[in-house]
Order: structure tokens, then C-alpha cells, then sequence
């Protein structure tokens, strides 16, 4: 099954924005856990980075939010993150996560597959993450504080686990008026 696809108009560096339908909190879809991809598939890869861009940026433009997306979210499951911060593009292909260290922090996490709502959870601060990049050459990135979040979130999507299922307790939910598009 796949997603749907919306064109825009605009123009993006000259070629149409391919924009995905994001998968919403309650689509089975979003537990399936992604596959690797391989060094001959990276052509699809750089495919769903592109899709994976545009539609982050659509998303930016009308809910003001959103730094990263992974490839589950639109329905390709291949373990790919994209990120969008701070002027920089950073593409991660087959990501290993690991912790650095024992120190976590709590933090009220949102994301593009349930605009509006917040989750109140806990992450390591710090984190260190290997990957390939879309050349397949070895990377590796130790982001710390809402960066090292950011990134877990995103690792979750990979493995079939949304924020929702990682709530410190049951009351750790709340509506974000601003960010769910309400006046």
C-alpha cells in the first residue's frame, strides 16, 4: 500500500515538491519496524529523502514546527531519518543508536504524526549514532540535549514505537493549541 502523493504547484530549487501524506497515530502502519536498506538501493533511498524534504517542509510551513522526519512516517519503511535544523540538512541511512551514559532528561515531545498533542517523557541526553550517508560513506554524529531527543524520536519511528507508548505515566498528555492548528 502506499501513500499518498500531493504535488504542489511551488517550486522547490527549480523541480515540483513531492509532497507525502504523513501517517496519523492510529494507522497500523506506524508500528511496522523498517528494514535496512542496501548500497543498490540507494537511489530509491535518495528518492524518499527528497519526498521525506518536501513534505517536512510543507508540514513546517503550515503547523510551524518540525525538524526532522522519518521515512516510516510516509509510509516507506526503510530505515532513513531526515533533519532540517539551524540552515542544515543531515541524512541518516541504517542508523545505530546507543547511549552515552546514564543521564536522562524529561521533556514534553510532540511530532507530525499527531500535530498538536504532547508527550511527556524521558530521553538520554546525550547519544551517539552511526550511519551511512547518501555517498554510503561511515558517519557517525553525538548530539546531546534536544538534538539527542530529537533523534531518538525520530529512531523510534524506525522500530514501530511512537512517543505516545513511551509516556512517563498516564497523565503525561496535553493538547498544544498552537501546534494542533486551533484559533
Amino acid at each position: 500500500m502506499s501513500s499518498k502523493l500531493y504535488v504542489l504547484p511551488q517550486h522547490q530549487g527549480g523541480k515540483i515538491m513531492a509532497v507525502r501524506e504523513i501517517l496519523l497515530l492510529g494507522n497500523e502502519n506506524l508500528y511496522n519496524i523498517s528494514k535496512e536498506i542496501s548500497k543498490e538501493e540507494i537511489d530509491k533511498a535518495k528518492h524518499v529523502v527528497s519526498d521525506l524534504h518536501d513534505t517536512m517542509i510543507n508540514f513546517r510551513k503550515k503547523y510551524g514546527f518540525g525538524r526532522a522526519i522519518a521515512a516510516p512516517q510516509i509510509n516507506e519503511f526503510f530505515r532513513i531519518i531526515y533533519m532540517n535544523f539551524d540552515d542544515k540538512e543531515i541524512v541518516l541511512i541504517n542508523p545505530k543508536l546507543e547511549p552515552v551514559g546514564d543521564e536522562k532528561f524529561e521533556m514534553w515531545d510532540d511530532c507530525m504524526s499527531f500535530p498538536g498533542l504532547e508527550v511527556r517523557l524521558s530521553r538520554y541526553k546525550k547519544c551517539r549514532v552511526y550511519y551511512k550517508d547518501l555517498e554510503w560513506k561511515d558517519c557517525i554524529f553525538e548530539p546531546e540535549g534536544d538534538i539527542s531527543e530529537l533523534i531518538q524520536h525520530e529512531y523510534d519511528h524506525l522500530d514501530g514505537i511512537l512517543a505516545v507508548q513511551r509516556a512517563i505515566d498516564n497523565k503525561s498528555y496535553r493538547i498544544n493549541k498552537d501546534k494542533a492548528g486551533c484559533y
